[in-house]
């Protein structure tokens, strides 16, 4: 259970949160609803987001549904410290973005007594684990992961399916460029390429192995 440590009177003491999910599927409007609250609470909050990520607006972080909240775009994950100084909330939108320096930044202010609020895609557009995103998973104290709606059946979707010919891992865009896709419908378009039989073999090679 994820209970928001919001009171300004409680001893500091840091943690992470980490919201996933696929494209569409919510992960900014979570992330700014915690640090408005957090604001309203009167404690310091800073938002950061990648400076590659300008599709609504150059320092705002904002939402599919136009919610929005002023941020601080940087280069690096490193920036985060310089600019967080006596800060009690910092909160990361787009945290895919950024290389595995995110996790020991995040880390380190957690450590320090910062509530750290992190939001980012889990999986790429192959299905496969994205950027730092699985080890701040790994090491946060609270972790949500949110679903879009399937385009194809309407069952709770964790893919975000590239819709565009690019191959380059990171492509900035929105309904032009993804949709959200379930699992059965994702699989559907990229079929797993173990095969059962394989995987049974190496089970036994590896019983071999002392």
């Amino acid at each position: 259970m994820f209970i928001e440590n919001i009171r300004p009177e409680s001893p500091r003491r840091g943690f992470i949160e980490v919201i996933c999910g696929s494209m569409f599927s919510g992960k900014t409007e979570e992330l700014i609803r915690r640090l408005k609250r957090a604001i309203y609470a009167k404690q310091r909050v800073e938002i950061f987001k990648p400076l590659v990520d300008q599709r609504y607006d150059e320092e705002k972080v904002v939402s599919h549904d136009d919610n929005e909240i002023q941020s601080t775009p940087i280069k690096a994950a490193t920036d985060i410290l310089l600019l967080s100084h006596n800060i009690e909330v910092v909160g990361v939108d787009e945290a895919q973005f950024f290389n595995e320096d995110l996790v020991e930044v995040c880390n380190h202010l957690a450590n320090r007594g910062t509530r750290v609020v992190v939001a980012g895609l889990d999986m790429d557009y192959l299905g496969a684990p994205f950027g730092p995103i699985p080890k701040l998973m790994a090491t946060a104290e609270y972790v949500t992961k949110v679903h879009a709606i399937c385009v194809k059946c309407g069952a709770l979707a964790n893919h975000s399916h590239r819709i565009t010919q690019e191959e380059t891992l990171v492509v900035v865009g929105e309904k032009e460029a993804y949709e959200p896709l379930c699992r059965r419908c994702f699989s559907a378009l990229y079929p797993p390429v173990l095969n059962p039989k394989d995987v049974s073999k190496s089970k036994c090679d590896n019983t071999d192995v002392k």
